[in-house]
């Protein structure tokens, strides 16, 4: 499966939400956060934009460490 060309941000927003990231901060760009086991933290940052592309979803994944099936089968189900 591929990234969705252009995701609408309130459907990735949902998808991060239940990967456990919460939304920190808002404004240009929205910070999210996600505490790990062992007290770690995990945070990623997209454009608030209303359609975010594949290739900046692949990026945003790869920086916060979320496989690719991780996020498509939890995106296709919200």
């Amino acid at each position: 499966m591929k990234f969705p060309k252009d995701a609408p941000k309130k459907r990735v927003i949902k998808t991060f939400e239940k990967l456990g990231f919460r939304i920190v901060r808002e404004g240009n760009h929205i910070s999210m956060i996600r505490g790990n086991i062992g007290g770690s933290k995990t945070t990623l940052t997209m454009p608030n934009h209303n359609k975010i592309k594949g290739s900046t979803l692949r990026t945003i994944c790869r920086q916060a460490r979320i496989s690719r099936d991780d996020f498509l089968s939890i995106y296709e189900k919200v």
